[in-house]
């Protein structure tokens, strides 16, 4: 499995990336800043100016069924919030 897991495609970071030039990912949890900036280089073909990462600790969830009360945790999982130097863009939707 790669470094980058997927992208983020939400309203707020489609807007950032029209704005600010930036974008988002959800990434392997052991991976660290120089290792997701050399990945979407070579992904994307960018120059890639910055990187922000955060770390999302899972949740714990419960609900009642007939069979009783079933426990369990949302996964763990790292974001890497990307900045692209230049005039540099990525297009998530070319593939479609």
């Amino acid at each position: 499995m790669g470094i980058i897991i997927k992208p983020i495609v939400t309203e707020k970071l489609t807007d950032q990336g029209e704005k600010l030039n930036r974008y988002g990912f959800i990434v392997d949890r052991k991976a660290n800043k120089l290792q997701i900036k050399a990945a979407v280089e070579q992904m994307y073909n960018v120059s890639v100016a910055d990187v922000n990462t955060v770390n999302y600790h899972g949740k714990k969830k419960s609900r009642f069924t007939k069979a009783g009360l079933l426990r369990g945790r949302a996964n763990h999982f790292k974001k890497a919030y990307i900045t692209l130097a230049g005039e540099d863009k990525i297009d998530f939707y070319s593939n479609i």
